[in-house]
């Protein structure tokens, strides 16, 4: 079984935050292979001295279901700790946050995308501690959806936003260990930093290799398919189109009441896509886009994952629903994420020139040519930071 950088840091690594007071970066997912949750398993360590909670988007409880629900900070009475909110007023530690600490941990399970907005607190947190001259350690995790494979183009420092902060691709392959080595060095935040790697852990792992429970990371992340399919169904949030959210299955299901399923089907499945098949469906969501309303679409059905391509397939989509249905498609319109003047899609694509492609239908083989050499470049940049074999 996989040794999650918490356990590791419990067993073997105490002294880097002995006698120290601490303050850590938690969510539901943040827990030893025991379901132990690290807040709790700090809590019971004579030697150390866990001081405050903070808690990033869906809250430190997980409790905020849906997206762009802000938290708040709060007194947790459970284990009498202050929990901060970095999802709310402010998404960056401050000043007055970390006074009375000397170091910040970090454990928080990603998902391997690069607009899940965890890795950017993660940055926040970083620049927060280089600038208070406070201490960090980031306890890694494996990267549940594998650490080999890498897809799509390098955001555009332009473009940044709170679901992209760096030039990463959609699918980066890394862990937040190995990111946070990478973003101290290459992007120059020189914050004192600790990682402590996972054990047991190869590159070429899925989650449900590594012998780890899987704890739901966000509430719209209910299992390792989910997951699998996000890094490109997540593109749907820049649509009207619904992405799923409001049924057990989100970014799994996609669809519209204009939708006819059989169509938009038959459609995804003539293009051929690598490891994957589309189901017609209909579903109603319970809230968010066209809640109470029957919606036609198509199911996800992931059958080959080490071939599936998640970004492509995100943009076969996106493109199938605006061929079939120009009239009734529309773009999302800001704000997102804190974002106020760009498109969402063009944050969430972490640039424009893919929305235009989409828009002028341009053929999937050309989308995809157009990044091989941002892939290229990436893999050589990340190179020195990776921990696993």
């Amino acid at each position: 079984m996989v040794q999650p950088g918490i356990e590791v840091l419990l067993k073997e690594q105490k002294h880097l935050i002995a006698g120290a007071r601490i303050g850590a970066v938690v969510h539901p997912a943040s827990v030893l292979p025991t379901l132990q949750h690290t807040a709790d398993a700090l809590l019971a360590e004579k030697s150390i001295r866990l001081v405050s909670l903070f808690g990033p988007q869906h809250g430190a409880r997980g409790d905020k279901q849906d997206n762009m629900v802000e938290s708040r900070f709060y007194l947790d009475a459970d284990v009498n700790l202050s929990v901060h909110s970095l999802y709310g007023e402010t998404r960056r530690p401050t000043e007055e946050m970390l006074s009375d600490l000397d170091v910040l941990i970090f454990d928080l399970q990603d998902i391997g995308t690069r607009v899940y907005t965890f890795i950017h607190t993660m940055a926040y947190c970083m620049q927060a501690c280089a600038r208070y001259g406070k201490a960090m350690v980031v306890l890694d995790r494996p990267n549940p959806i594998n650490g080999e494979q890498v897809e799509g183009s390098l955001l555009e420092p332009e473009f940044s936003s709170f679901v992209g902060l760096y030039p990463l691709p959609m699918r980066h392959g890394m862990t937040v260990g190995e990111l946070a080595l990478l973003y101290n060095t290459e992007f120059g935040i020189g914050c004192h930093l600790t990682v402590v790697p996972a054990r047991g852990w190869h590159r070429r792992q899925w989650f449900d290799q590594t012998g780890l429970p899987w704890v739901m990371p966000s509430p719209n992340l209910p299992t390792l398919d989910t997951a699998t399919v996000y890094s490109g169904m997540v593109l749907v949030e820049g649509t009207l189109v619904s992405e799923g959210r409001g049924t057990t299955r989100p970014f799994e299901l996609v669809g519209a009441p204009y939708v006819n399923a059989r169509s938009l089907a038959g459609r995804l499945n003539e293009m051929r896509l690598p490891g994957v098949f589309f189901r017609p469906v209909n579903f109603e969501p319970t809230f968010q886009k066209f809640a109470q309303m029957a919606c036609g679409g198509v199911q996800i059905h992931v059958q080959d994952r080490d071939v599936f391509e998640p970004f492509l397939t995100g943009i076969a989509v996106v493109s199938a629903i605006k061929a079939l249905y120009p009239d009734s498609f529309e773009w999302r319109r800001p704000p997102y994420e804190y974002e106020y003047q760009r498109m969402p899609i063009e944050i969430l694509c972490g640039g424009n020139r893919i929305p235009r492609q989409i828009e002028a239908g341009a053929p999937l083989e050309e989308i995809r040519q157009g990044w091989q050499d941002d892939v290229a470049r990436f893999l050589a940049q990340r190179k020195s930071y990776l921990l696993y074999e």
